[in-house]
């Protein structure tokens, strides 16, 4: 039976790699994103229905959620993928922590709160979060700013585990193919990030797909409050 499932982020990159997983499925799934060009390209290549909006504004969440329950009453899936480092350069301190904050935090916090009551009994919540979060960030605002999800998730897997719904986070490492790095990552640094893994590879958004939608199975019935590194060992390091 096909499912509901709403990925925001879903234009690009791993989002638009786990909306394309749901979609091969029959799944009838929902793209949200602030670009709407690049968002509707991605739905229209995947079988999408694609709902422009900044997830960091509270007026936007709650159209979407007005369109959501209008449109299918309920959903099944919710996965939070909007985000990457938005830190402006400078010296502000408040606005780049601000920045980052409102990219990666209220994005997945708001479109959560206001799309709960709409979830299905043994529903699933997933949020992407990085290896940044467990192992910092360099000294920027992102690897904090998304390792504050944890503990949100943790907490809402026991809130909404008595309605049979699961609560987890999807932590990758270095994923290539993706706007995070862009064109700005040199071959010496490539080289570095794929040797801290025990694989030998970068990652793909395949990758991190595959992860989230076996989250999202029955099989994943089970895995709750957990934080699920796709990384290739490479928070261990080496």
């Amino acid at each position: 039976m096909a499912r509901t499932i709403v990925v925001s982020g879903g234009g690009t990159g791993i989002g638009k790699a786990v909306a394309a997983r749901f979609a091969a499925d029959g799944d009838r799934v929902v793209v949200i994103g602030r670009r709407a060009d690049v968002l509707e390209r991605a739905a229209e290549e995947i079988g999408a229905v694609a709902l422009p909006a900044d997830l960091s504004e509270p007026a936007e969440v709650e159209r979407i959620r007005a369109d959501l329950a209008g449109r299918f009453g309920a959903i099944d899936v919710l996965v939070n993928n909007a985000g990457g480092n938005v830190e402006p350069g400078g010296g502000d301190h408040e606005r780049r922590w601000t920045a980052n904050f409102r990219a990666n935090v209220l994005t997945a916090v708001l479109p959560t709160e206001a799309f709960r009551d709409l979830l299905n009994p043994s529903g699933r919540i997933v949020f992407l979060s990085s290896i940044a979060a467990i192992r910092g960030s360099g000294g920027n605002s992102y690897g904090p700013m998304k390792a504050a999800l944890h503990p949100y998730a943790f907490d809402l897997a026991a809130e909404l585990g008595p309605r049979g719904i699961t609560v987890n986070v999807v932590a990758p490492g270095f994923i290539q193919d993706t706007e995070f790095f862009g064109d700005g990552l040199s071959d010496e640094r490539r080289a570095r990030l794929v040797a801290q893994t025990s694989t030998g590879r970068a990652g793909t958004p395949r990758d991190v797909a595959e992860t989230v939608h076996w989250l999202a199975s029955p099989g994943g019935g089970h895995i709750t409050a957990q934080v699920i590194q796709v990384n290739g060992g490479a928070e261990r390091g080496r």
